[in-house]
């Protein structure tokens, strides 16, 4: 294993990083930045629990090596969601709705149904479920889920007919 540096914007900041060339992004972003709030899942890439986004699309952080990292412009965790201590729309349903128990994969799913909503405003159902599909909720809120996200697509195609 090659060591490299770097620098890596993460939720706006420059860092300045050294690591292993095959190091995770994950472990990057939770040991070497401290944004703990991107979870360790399964390592494998199967639980979306390590979701982030990179250059705005939803991507499992323990999949991307470090050195893949040099062609990526921003990397945005959960932490770099809320501005100014505000929660983003996302957030916010999924504590208006409880959509979550233990709390443990809710980062994940917060970032996948950011980018969801990113490239479609106004979901249906069944396109939720089909995006969510791959991060997976051992407490099973997944009702909750889908319906705070549906809330925020509802209320993003009223906003798109209120601005007609």
């Amino acid at each position: 294993m090659s060591k490299l540096k770097k620098v890596i914007t993460v939720n706006g900041d420059h860092h300045e990083v050294s690591a292993d060339s095959s190091e995770p992004l994950l472990w990057i972003l939770r040991d070497r930045l401290g944004l703990t709030g991107t979870k360790y899942g399964c390592g494998e890439g199967a639980c979306g629990t390590c979701t982030v986004l990179i250059d705005g699309k939803a991507e499992r952080s323990c999949l991307v090596p470090f050195e893949d990292l040099e062609a990526r412009q921003a990397i945005v965790t959960i932490e770099g969601l809320d501005r100014e201590g505000e929660l983003s729309p996302v957030q916010q349903a999924f504590v208006e709705h409880n959509a979550f128990a233990c709390g443990y994969c809710t980062s994940g799913m917060i970032m996948q149904a950011t980018d969801l909503l990113t490239i479609n405003k106004n979901p249906s159902r069944s396109e939720i479920i089909e995006a969510m599909n791959d991060n997976l909720c051992r407490c099973a809120t997944y009702p909750s889920i889908i319906t705070a996200i549906e809330s925020v697509g509802q209320e993003t195609g009223r906003e798109s007919e209120d601005q007609s």
